[in-house]
């Protein structure tokens, strides 16, 4: 499976070069496939299959909007203790499509079952029927629009014949260019650890770039590992790293129908089994993964519709967790820090006033507030030595640190997020044009 130079091309990718991106190699167990289902207008890989020969172990976390998508209801309804595909199309978000856009799945689903389980029969010893219960969906794109089943349905065939069982970093990357929407680059992370003894892979790649706030899951991710884990400490794991991560991303404020990150565990290394993610023999791995899902949260954010900037907000010396977050998503969705940064203009009255409206009870006599290493506000007043001229400078900055610090406790919490340009606006005007 050839990566596809046209997809860079199609999808705004052209400057990205293979070597800006980790080495995903081979993760045994897990098998990937993209093909173009004629989503677009231009041809381009945009239905992207990821199939477990044997299962997959696996857990979810998923948006926490009132109005989700119908491959949210499908996946949330699966009650099968292992996957055996998972499948995700882009163009079409399958949200407010009704019962029309669920039956589509049971459909696409039902397709799959058969052939996949055809290829069973081909290539194992011991082959299995595959069942439509164990296959999740994945969507992204346009919300209310009818979702193209017959597309789908028909590119299942070709979807299946192309499985590449052994991976390479060009496949990864064909994946990972074939679940982008508005995205401008693919997103892809890796690490390495050990669990015992045993040598184990944490590989991951996600989508996002708009419509990014979290509310349980900001976008879609998706994260594989060749570790022996079981269910319950797969979502223990996700749910345990997701809030320092994937739920401390912003792009706009604004939380998908479709937002998911899945974890999957193909089981093939033979780690010291773990019971509980207390456990001192899965530590390295629960940073490795918190690594990993770190990549991917900033890749997002650096990719965020017209980003110029890459903005961290950190806020330490809470009295408490809630607080903490509350402060920093104020100062990240507030549009006019955002655009205050897009401009360099070293307004840190726009800090005040996010800091300000976060209805979060600060003592201002403890309030201390700089911009990287410059410090403005110390003690809730002024420095005496504060130069405009510096912190102007500064914002002429890609990455651009905020910090917040409140003397009131020992909690901290950081978000990231990206600058509001006129270019974020050109996107979203022309979204479906």
């Amino acid at each position: 499976m050839p990566l596809n130079l046209k997809n860079f091309i199609n999808t705004q990718t052209f400057n990205s070069k293979m070597n800006d991106f980790q080495d995903l190699e081979h993760i045994e167990g897990v098998s990937i496939s993209a093909v173009c289902a004629n989503l677009y207008t231009k041809r381009r890989d945009d239905l992207v299959m990821f199939y477990f020969r044997d299962g997959a172990n696996y857990a979810s976390v998923y948006t926490q909007s009132k109005i989700i998508s119908e491959n949210i209801k499908w996946n949330l309804n699966i009650k099968s203790k292992k996957i055996r595909s998972l499948i995700i199309n882009t163009r079409n978000a399958n949200a407010f499509t009704g019962s029309d856009g669920y039956k589509g799945l049971k459909e696409i689903a039902k397709e799959i079952s058969i052939q996949l389980s055809e290829k069973q029969k081909k290539d194992e010893d011991y082959p299995k029927k595959i069942s439509d219960n164990e296959i999740l969906f994945g969507c992204t794109g346009t919300i209310g629009e009818k979702y193209p089943t017959e597309k789908i349905k028909k590119s299942i065939p070709e979807l299946v014949k192309k499985i590449k069982y052994v991976q390479n970093k060009p496949i990864w990357m064909k994946a990972a260019l074939g679940i982008m929407t508005t995205d401008l680059k693919p997103k892809l992370a890796m690490e390495e650890c050990k669990i015992g003894n045993a040598e184990v892979k944490i590989y991951g790649i996600a989508k996002g770039s708009g419509m990014i706030f979290p509310n349980m899951a900001t976008t879609l991710g998706y994260i594989f590992t060749d570790a022996d884990l079981s269910n319950d400490i797969l979502s223990k794991l996700l749910k345990k790293n997701i809030d320092t991560t994937f739920n401390a991303i912003t792009c706009d404020g604004d939380t998908s129908t479709n937002d998911m990150v899945s974890f999957f565990s193909t089981a093939k290394v033979k780690n010291p089994i773990i019971n509980n993610i207390n456990d001192k023999k899965i530590i390295n791995f629960d940073k490795a993964l918190h690594s990993v899902l770190l990549n991917l949260s900033k890749r997002i954010v650096a990719d965020g519709e017209g980003a110029s900037k890459f903005i961290t907000v950190n806020v330490v010396k809470s009295k408490n967790d809630k607080e903490a977050k509350k402060i920093a998503f104020s100062i990240a969705n507030s549009n006019l820090v955002k655009t205050a940064i897009a401009g360099e203009d070293p307004n840190w009255g726009r800090i005040i006033m996010a800091i300000g409206k976060s209805n979060v009870d600060i003592n201002l006599k403890e309030l201390s507030v700089q911009f990287g290493k410059i410090k403005i506000i110390e003690k809730g007043e002024l420095v005496k030595n504060y130069k405009e001229s510096d912190v102007a400078i500064y914002m002429k900055s890609q990455s651009i640190d905020i910090s917040i610090n409140l003397n009131m406790g020992l909690k901290n919490f950081t978000a990231y997020t990206m600058d509001l340009t006129k270019k974020y606006i050109e996107i979203n005007a022309d979204y479906r044009s």
